[in-house]
This record gives structure tokens, C-alpha cells and sequence, in this order.
């Protein structure tokens, strides 16, 4: 029962109250379902080339993931991520960057490669994935279109 400051009963501004509550109630159920949604997507561990024509694998790689997202899903994507923060060209770092992204690999639901070329650290990757028997996917350049 709804009172005003004065503390008479008030139904009409209760009412009101109680409407204004049920509406934002719904509303932040919306929010809170479609964020959930989100957090629980299929992770996708996205295997590309990055070594080489870094600009153009970087770029390739961003759209690999872009076409993870299309499909619903969440992209990890860890030669996006760990070469910025480590240096490939110091082995050991390089071997960390490799590790780091193989223990994400285990936490995701299944192994898309993209493109025809695979490197060896693709290699690696690919094999964790059997390894875990993890679903592998091969998807080409065409088949994006």
C-alpha cells in the first residue's frame, strides 16, 4: 500500500508506481537475457596465419572474427592479442605467446581454421585441438563469400 509524504494512502500514485516498477522490471529482464546470451556464446578459437605479411594477416584475422561474430558465435582470437603485449621475434616470448593461446584453445567449444596456408604455429594449434578432441573446421577464403 502506497502512502504519500504526508503518509495518507494514496492509490492512484501507488498505481502509478507499481506500473513504472513492472516496465523497468521487464526492460532490465530484456538486458539481462540478451547479455547472458552473449556471455554464453559457442567459443570459436580462430586459427590463421600471422608470421609474414603481418598487415595483411592482422587484417585477414579481424575478419575471420567478424565472420565468427555473423555466425552468432564468439571469436578468441589469440595472435590478434598476444603479439601486441609480446615479441615474436624472442624465442622464449614467442613460446609463451604460443602456450598462452593453446590454454585459451582448451577453453573454447570448437577450432575454425581459415585460409589454405598453414604455418607451423597453426600446426600447433591444430594438433592441441585433436589432441583435446576438440571439433576442427576448415573454412576457405570462398566459402566466406
Amino acid at each position: 500500500m502506497y502512502r504519500n509524504s504526508e503518509g495518507y494512502y494514496d492509490p492512484t500514485a501507488g498505481m502509478a508506481m507499481s506500473q513504472a516498477m513492472k516496465e523497468y522490471r521487464s526492460e532490465r529482464k530484456k538486458v539481462w537475457s540478451r547479455q547472458y546470451g552473449m556471455k554464453n556464446r559457442t567459443k570459436i578459437y580462430v586459427v590463421s596465419p600471422y608470421s609474414g605479411d603481418i598487415a595483411k594477416n592482422t587484417a585477414a584475422a579481424i575478419r575471420y572474427c567478424h565472420y565468427v561474430i555473423n555466425k552468432g558465435m564468439m571469436p578468441v582470437a589469440s595472435h590478434l592479442l598476444y603479439p601486441q603485449v609480446l615479441d615474436d621475434d624472442i624465442p622464449e616470448e614467442r613460446e609463451m605467446g604460443l602456450m598462452f593461446g593453446l590454454s585459451l584453445l582448451a577453453l573454447c567449444n570448437e577450432v575454425w581454421v581459415f585460409g589454405s596456408r598453414i604455418s607451423s604455429g597453426m600446426e600447433k594449434e591444430i594438433a592441441e585441438a585433436n589432441r583435446l578432441n576438440k571439433p576442427v573446421r576448415y573454412i576457405s577464403e570462398e566459402a566466406m563469400r
